[in-house]
């Protein structure tokens, strides 16, 4: 069983930048694909970004290619999304979520999810 707490959200100006990140309990973590998803108010939840086992190899929506970047510590049983140049179109709640994913992309892959983070950016 794996548990995924993520932290990190909060209010920022667009063109800001946020970290966040997702820590997850249990020693399997590093065996487990990895994903941050996003849910707006309205519409339905969307993948941000996914990373493999080993970190190497990665997914990013279109919305955020060369804005966000994803990763994981493995030793420390953390994945990180690090988000640059907010727009107010990524106003929504962030989710982790993890798993033995065969596609990073799909979302009934993913085993285990966190509670969420709110993130708010102003225009």
């Amino acid at each position: 069983q794996v548990q995924l707490v993520e932290s990190g959200g909060g209010l920022v100006q667009a063109g800001g930048s946020l970290r966040l990140s997702c820590a997850a309990s249990g020693r399997t973590f590093r065996w487990y694909a990895m994903g941050w998803f996003r849910q707006a108010p309205g519409k339905e939840r969307e993948i941000v970004a996914a990373i493999t086992w080993s970190g190497g190899s990665t997914y990013y929506a279109d919305s955020v290619k060369g804005r966000f970047t994803i990763s994981r510590d493995n030793a420390k049983n953390t994945m990180y999304l690090q988000m640059n140049n907010l727009k107010p179109e990524d106003t929504a709640v962030y989710y982790c979520a993890g798993g033995t994913v065969v596609n990073l992309r799909a979302q009934n892959e993913y085993d285990y999810w966190g509670q969420g983070t709110q993130v708010t950016v102003s225009s």
